[in-house]
């Protein structure tokens, strides 16, 4: 019952931004750009901050008329920068920052735009880098992890600004090809040409960016940092074989294939396996 009516829900707004589209292209597409960027989960308030987050030193940046929440959990001078996916926030290492502090590495988790404690209303994967970026300055780390869309921001980061004190990254889950994310979302609602057509124009004129540049295919040509890439063969969020992508896009990188983790990749086994990849001279 509740596939039918996702599925009637979803249809339903379609058509209705189809019908507005031969009426308002341009505040239709705004309809379609905002459904497809606007979290419908992952913010929190200062009531409900997790436990986890509490044991950080919370320190709020300011960028461009936004505010970047960081969490800090203080060590050496080597500092990893985490970065999360889309509807999650900074809390979503939980599992895996025992054996991240167990390094005894400084860690910064952030929350991304729209996320967390972070401002905004809308996400993409551009506006992502950009607040990696702001923060990479303030922090200067030495590793970014990422996990499903955070891991494709922190290529797409690497890739955009080339930073040459990032040394290594850890990609877990992360897909490969934005056009892929981008069609299943116009198939879902039904999309017409004229939608479709306004977005890959909206991304243009707002981003100066071609949303086929988004593929990790072109963008990680230029990337040239260690990398550890893992994908488990039975992520239904993401397919495995956007890992495999990755894998070969990045030069310099190694791949972990898992089984039965899913997409979330919290696993003990991995979790020692980065943090060897991380020790490595």
């Amino acid at each position: 019952m509740k596939k039918i009516n996702y599925f009637l829900l979803t249809k339903s707004i379609g058509f209705y931004i189809n019908v507005l589209s031969f009426i308002s292209p341009k505040r239709a597409t705004q309809k379609a750009y905002y459904l497809f960027s606007i979290p419908r989960k992952g913010k929190i308030t200062l009531n409900s901050i997790p436990e986890i987050l509490q044991n950080a030193e919370a320190v709020t940046l300011d960028f461009e008329g936004n505010t970047i929440q960081t969490y800090i959990w203080k060590g050496d001078e080597t500092l990893i920068l985490l970065i999360h996916g889309w509807e999650s926030n900074s809390a979503r290492w939980k599992k895996a920052l025992p054996f991240l502090l167990e390094s005894g590495n400084t860690i910064v988790a952030i929350d991304a735009p729209a996320h967390g404690l972070s401002s905004g209303i809308d996400f993409n994967i551009p506006k992502y880098a950009e607040f990696i970026n702001h923060v990479a300055k303030q922090y200067k780390p030495q590793i970014l992890i990422g996990h499903s869309i955070g891991g494709k921001a922190c290529l797409y980061y690497q890739s955009l600004y080339q930073n040459p004190s990032i040394q290594k990254m850890v990609i877990l889950g992360a897909p490969s090809d934005f056009i892929v994310i981008f069609k299943n979302y116009i198939k879902l609602l039904s999309l017409n040409s004229i939608i479709y057509k306004g977005l890959e124009n909206y991304y243009l004129e707002n981003y100066n960016l071609n949303i086929t540049e988004l593929s990790d295919q072109i963008l990680s040509s230029n990337i040239i940092t260690k990398t550890f890439i893992a994908h488990d063969k039975e992520d239904k969020i993401v397919p495995f074989s956007e890992g495999e992508k990755n894998a070969i896009a990045c030069k310099n990188s190694i791949f972990i294939s898992t089984k039965g983790i899913g997409h979330n990749m919290n696993d003990t086994d991995l979790y020692q396996k980065i943090v060897l990849f991380i020790a490595e001279e």
